[in-house]
């Protein structure tokens, strides 16, 4: 394979740190693994990079650890680009183990090269990805990490995950644009030592969770606002099974994007839940009186294995709150910056041509124990699912039977969410994740545009995808949106 190469002003970047010749001119078994910046962004309508990914020394709440890092970072480096933005991007396997990349959120091609999960990288060999961003992409912001069934919640538990970034229209709206920007990623990890313990089964069956909570991989992330300011305050959910329910002193929410861009207009909310995947941007407005303020987690019971044949009653019982940032006020805006009133144009999607029914749930299976089945299967990667054609509108109702919340993720096209209970939703928006508590039920209309070809949806309670709940939809020929 032909090495891809990095922009001059990412070489220049790299150069700076003493790391663009250790890229270029070792071996992959020889290389050191050194961090990338921080941030890579496009240059004349390309980013192209090398990402390795490997087991990593790094500081986790001020101890070592050695976890799966993504250019030597825990998270990986922020990739920024857009619409008609090409990625290239070889991903080096130094892991003991396969692996794989999926662009969580992309509405990009799913097969050859591109967002395709049934792509296996062995260990100790490369692989080039080409992600082509099209035209009229949505700005918002998405993340990538590993996709190889059965290693996914092993993999990202571990750190193996980063943010993606597409840059657009929600980014020209005036208010947005003279915010003050921030990034988050929520993720708990758990250390024996300086190594991630391997789970029980009763901690896979219920999706695996730590103690340690972190903020961009550090332990109470430091905020800035200006008094009078914005922050825009970008959060992405990165754990594999821990529900984030996020509540800022004294500060409500004004959320402006979901998981598939812009909202219409400015929600307020004084909390927000994010389930595994999901993300969330915000507008805080620097109202209160200078001083110290704590974006902190609530506990939240997302349910546990009873019922499920183990004899217990909520294996994760809700932890106390805990802070995850703090938000310091500095400076004085001046003028005062307004929230926006209207933020994008968003049109319900249509009447559906049909209804599709998916029933979540578990099972125990004669040699493997405990399992999660969508419609009372377990994935099987060489059986169609749902057959689509592009162009057309679907209903998906999707109904949780189980004992714990099942966060439901469609890759390729985002959905709009019509009804949780019977009962409509508050707002429109574009998401790919929708999370489902135990017993209910929800609705939701998807397109299928653009894409041919095989993806998946599943459970993201990432353990909960490698033990079935996951199923394939092929996207065929029809009418083109």
């Amino acid at each position: 394979m032909k090495e891809a190469t990095l922009s001059r002003r990412n070489l220049l970047k790299l150069g700076a740190l003493g790391l663009a010749g250790g890229l270029a001119g070792c071996s992959r078994a020889e290389a050191p693994v050194r961090p990338l910046p921080e941030v890579l962004e496009s240059e004349e309508g390309a980013l192209a990079l090398t990402l390795p990914l490997a087991e990593t020394r790094v500081e986790l709440a001020g101890r070592p650890a050695r976890l799966f890092a993504y250019g030597g970072r825990v998270p990986g480096p922020r990739l920024e680009l857009r619409p008609r933005d090409t990625l290239r991007l070889r991903l080096e396997n130094r892991l003991s183990e396969p692996t794989n990349l999926h662009f969580h959120g992309l509405h990009v091609s799913p097969t050859g090269n591109s967002d395709n999960v049934f792509l296996e990288i062995p260990p100790g060999e490369a692989f080039d990805y080409e992600v082509k961003i099209p035209e009229d992409h949505p700005a918002g912001t998405f993340w990538y990490h590993p996709h190889r069934h059965g290693l996914v919640a092993r993999q990202v538990f571990a750190g193996a995950a980063g943010l993606l970034v597409v840059r657009g229209a929600l980014d020209a709206v005036p208010e947005v644009a003279a915010a003050r920007e921030a990034f988050l990623v929520l993720k708990d990890f758990a250390l024996a030592g300086e190594r991630v313990p391997a789970p029980s089964p009763m901690e896979r069956a219920a999706g695996r969770e730590g103690p340690i909570l972190t903020a961009n991989g550090r332990v109470r992330e430091r905020l800035v606002i200006k008094r009078g300011g914005l922050l825009r305050l970008r959060l992405l959910n990165a754990s594999t099974s821990r529900i984030f329910r996020l509540r800022l002193d004294d500060h409500p929410f004004f959320l402006i994007a979901t998981d598939g861009g812009g909202l219409a207009e400015p929600v307020e909310l004084d909390e927000l839940v994010l389930a595994p995947g999901e993300r969330a941007e915000v507008l805080i407005q620097g109202s209160r009186e200078p001083g110290r303020y704590l974006l902190r987690s609530l506990p939240y019971d997302r349910g546990g294995p009873r019922g499920m044949g183990m004899g217990m009653r909520g294996f994760f019982r809700p932890q106390g709150t805990a802070v995850l940032a703090e938000l310091v006020y500095r400076d004085e805006a001046r003028p005062a910056l307004p929230l926006p009133d209207r933020l994008l144009s968003l049109l319900p999607l249509p009447e559906p041509v049909r209804l599709r029914r998916f029933l979540l749930g578990h099972a125990m299976r004669p040699g493997r124990g405990m399992v999660f089945v969508i419609n009372g299967k377990t994935f099987n990667p060489a059986r169609v699912d749902v057959a689509a054609r592009l162009g057309e509108v679907e209903e998906w109702e999707l109904v949780n039977l189980g004992v714990m919340d099942h966060p439901f993720h469609l890759h390729t096209n985002p959905f709009q969410v019509v009804s949780r209970n019977g009962r409509r939703e508050p707002f429109l928006a574009w998401r790919d994740v929708v999370n489902l508590r135990p017993n209910e039920r929800v609705r939701f209309r998807v397109r299928y545009r653009d894409f041919t070809g095989r993806a998946v949806f599943h459970c993201h309670i990432l353990d909960h995808e490698d033990l079935g709940m996951m199923g394939v939809i092929e996207h065929r020929e029809g009418e083109r949106a």
